[in-house]
């Protein structure tokens, strides 16, 4: 009320100003300063009650946003679990979006705090698009439905009705169905979202799908609670006469079981390694072929696959060397990008390391010693941190360059709970992150060509937080290293 007072108020002082704007010619005029000043100090006084009403209703808010950040707290440590992730992306926005609409409101020509909130680094719609694909990529990936995704974290009825809400927009319909569908098992009176609202979500999600009996039902229960609405009559006219039309009415309720060699992989569903040929591999203490820094402190070297032949080495990275590197990378990363730019198959942050830093260059030094190839022609460190539901799908490092990538060496920086291998699809092979450890395996043959049996894949990381640090060995440099041949075979 005090606001529309003073908004009253202020707009007759205007024009009051607009009719002389010059008091020392008349003593007239200056005597009507006196009424002047009044009309100023009960401005003023209205000014202060139009603050203190907005400083109440924004302590409201914030007892508000504080008994939910109460009520439904967040470990650092669960952010590991994808959908507490989401939700506290989804929270943050909500609290941002609050806060700055009351800030909008303050009186002050020059706020402070609303500058500061345009620096803030607040998530994005895009984040929360982002982290809603995440999810939906790891129940396409792992087979999950809503109620198993969040066993450990539940999500209300206005967090789920996101999720449903972005698959949708992807074409994603029947996770999207199932997204709706669960956030209206959830809706209570205090949900954003309305049934209507799910109801018609639920009944085009089951038509784009194809399932036009599970379209009509949700429609109908539509009519039912709104018999007015003219547009879903029509809609359901429409479902009527299509479903005498089409053959196949495919089952919504259930997901799709074909799966790809890469996903099957990601799953541990398949692992081509038989007891009979493991037996032919082997472990040993490696001197990276008698180099001195490795005489008196030799690697631990496990042979993980023969053909390709790919190299497991244990401990070669410390966990204190692991944190600078860390450190080093958290204020410099930025999205990772395919050879085509930014792209849907590779979610991570990643950042390339300048050798100029001792640890960074003892760890290049170190690559060289274990592998025996030169780092002269070798692209920097390069450092990822995967996101929600972070992957790299089936790839080639090699990229057909002059100078190729003729070899890849992988360092794991942490442990993953649960998914996030280095699968290769080709040869089916699932390698688990070890901290401390690193695979190396060579992109291209003797003779030059790529070997196919080198794609592989960075698998979704369901649980856990995935950091690796890449080192890819290019060709130059390495003519006296490893000789090139002839042989179509080699």
């Amino acid at each position: 009320m005090a606001v529309k007072e003073l908004t009253v108020l202020v707009a007759c002082s205007l024009i009051a100003c607009a009719t002389s704007d010059e008091f020392f010619t008349s003593t007239d005029k200056i005597s009507q300063l006196f009424g002047e000043e009044k009309f100023l100090l009960a401005t003023f006084s209205l000014y202060i009650d139009a603050e203190e009403e907005i400083v109440k209703r924004m302590k409201r808010d914030l007892l508000l946003l504080q008994l939910g950040t109460y009520l439904d707290p967040v470990d650092p440590e669960e952010i590991k679990d994808p959908v507490a992730a989401l939700k506290l992306l989804i929270r943050l926005r909500a609290e941002w979006l609050s806060i700055e609409e009351y800030t909008q409101k303050s009186l002050y020509k020059d706020n402070v705090y609303q500058i500061l909130l345009e620096y803030a680094q607040i998530p994005q719609i895009e984040d929360l698009e982002g982290a809603a694909l995440g999810l939906i990529s790891l129940q396409e990936l792992y087979k999950l439905y809503p109620h198993n995704i969040t066993k450990e974290t539940s999500l209300n009825a206005d967090e789920a009705y996101i999720v449903g809400l972005i698959a949708f927009r992807q074409n994603k319909f029947q996770h999207a169905f199932l997204w709706f569908l669960y956030s209206l098992d959830r809706l209570t009176e205090y949900s954003a979202i309305t049934e209507k609202e799910l109801l018609r979500y639920l009944s085009d999600s089951a038509y784009h799908f194809g399932s036009l009996p599970v379209a009509m039902y949700f429609g109908q229960r539509l009519l039912n609670l709104d018999p007015t609405n003219d547009e879903v009559k029509v809609l359901l006219n429409l479902y009527r006469l299509l479903r005498f039309q089409r053959t196949s009415n495919p089952d919504i309720f259930t997901l799709n079981t074909q799966s790809s060699k890469y996903e099957t992989l990601c799953r541990g569903e398949i692992d081509e390694r038989t007891s009979k040929r493991q037996r032919a591999l082997s472990c040993r203490y490696s001197t990276g072929g008698g180099n001195p820094r490795l005489m008196y402190a030799p690697v631990k070297e496990e042979v993980e696959w023969d053909e390709p032949r790919i190299i497991r080495y244990h401990d070669i990275i410390s966990d204190r060397e692991i944190e600078i590197l860390k450190n080093i990378s958290r204020p410099l990363l930025s999205r990772s990008e395919t050879k085509g730019g930014v792209s849907k198959i590779r979610t991570s942050q990643s950042v390339f390391l300048k050798d100029d830093n001792t640890v960074v260059a003892r760890v290049n030094q170190r690559i060289a010693d274990i592998t025996g190839l030169s780092m002269k022609s070798a692209e920097g460190l390069h450092v990822q941190n995967y996101g929600i539901g972070g992957k790299y799908e089936p790839h080639y490092d090699e990229w057909d360059d002059e100078n190729g990538r003729i070899a890849t060496f992988l360092i794991y920086m942490s442990d993953v709970e649960i998914g996030g291998s280095t699968v290769f699809p080709k040869v089916g092979v699932s390698l688990k992150p070890k901290q401390g450890s690193a695979v190396f395996w060579y992109n291209l043959r003797k003779n030059g060509n790529v070997d196919l049996n080198t794609e592989h894949a960075g698998c979704p990381v369901f649980r856990g937080n995935k950091w690796v640090a890449n080192k890819w060995i290019h060709e130059f440099g390495q003519e006296f290293r490893r000789p090139c041949s002839l042989s179509y075979s080699e």
